[in-house]
């Protein structure tokens, strides 16, 4: 039986993100080392322990139950160097530090996410945060960022995505447009309207009542990516637009815009707070994720 200093705690580490991540190119990246060294490691691991951890094909890689057992425990025993030594470093009771965070922009980002950033940080004032608006695809594994707030279905199984809330999307029209132009009788009706699009050409429809689904591709007249001004030219008389009904719910209630294609909906867009799933996160991170799911309605 292998003396316990013979086995390397980096190894044993390199090992838990292999098995974590799923493959030897991912587990290098997530390492900022190359494959090479990560089947080197396992190697050596494996030596030192004299057991077989991981069968690896040209296809496929699987756990053997030695590895299995020997992954769960080492992972617990990570997570709890990791939570000490947050410990050590923060103080039992102390919140600190940077939170770095990626979000949509536009009402989203400026009349839900930064009033509740800035409420968290009212409540923590040793706590600093990093919001970025930027729309472009953002890397968590990277550490480039500690959460990202974002709209649609995740695909990243890597990734935590916990969901916020669903995002009521509707159509929408000015009174003076239909009044002018009339409006649609079903989705594909919009072909003979002016339309205001913005990242999306191709708009989805469901039947209330036969759930048939449709999709229309919608030449716009106008083309933006901002809400506020998609709105602002809806409400102009400019064209019908599809967004997100918290967009112009106060609109809608006055009667400027009104909702067309009553016999047909949109589907809900899922909203939600994303973060590693393999990330250690000190007190700050886990506080401001209790406080978003915590408080999140409220600023809805």
């Amino acid at each position: 039986m292998p003396m316990l200093k013979q086995v390397s705690l980096s190894d044993i580490k390199t090992f838990v993100e292999l098995a974590q991540a799923g493959s030897f190119t991912k587990a290098a990246e997530r390492l900022n080392c190359s494959r090479a060294n990560v089947s080197k490691q396992l190697a050596q691991l494996e030596s030192d322990l004299g057991v077989t951890l991981l069968v690896r094909t040209t296809r496929t890689q699987h756990l053997t139950p030695q590895g299995e057992a020997f992954f769960e425990r080492c992972k617990k025993s990570l997570d709890g160097i990791y939570h000490a030594i947050d410990r050590a470093l923060e103080g039992a009771d102390a919140l600190a530090g940077t939170i770095k965070i990626n979000s949509v922009g536009g009402q989203i980002g400026e009349e839900i996410i930064a009033p509740m950033v800035s409420e968290f940080m009212a409540q923590h004032p040793n706590i600093s945060v990093d919001l970025d608006f930027s729309s472009r695809r953002v890397d968590l594994i990277s550490g480039e960022f500690d959460f990202v707030f974002r709209m649609g279905e995740l695909v990243d199984s890597s990734l935590i995505g916990r969901k916020l809330t669903d995002i009521e999307v509707g159509v929408y029209a000015s009174p003076a447009y239909i009044n002018e132009h009339g409006h649609p009788n079903d989705p594909k009706g919009l072909a003979h309207h002016r339309c205001i699009t913005g990242s999306l050409r191709n708009w989805s429809f469901i039947n209330n009542d036969s759930q048939q689904a449709v999709e229309v591709t919608i030449d716009g007249n106008l083309t933006c990516k901002n809400g506020r001004i998609m709105v602002s030219n809806a409400l102009a008389g400019n064209g019908i637009i599809r967004v997100p009904k918290l967009y112009c719910q106060q609109e809608i209630e006055q009667g400027l815009l009104l909702p067309l294609l009553d016999e047909w909906h949109v589907k809900s867009t899922p909203f939600y707070l994303v973060y590693a799933q393999d990330k250690h996160q000190p007190m700050r991170l886990r506080a401001f994720k209790e406080f978003v799911m915590e408080n999140f309605q409220r600023f809805l």
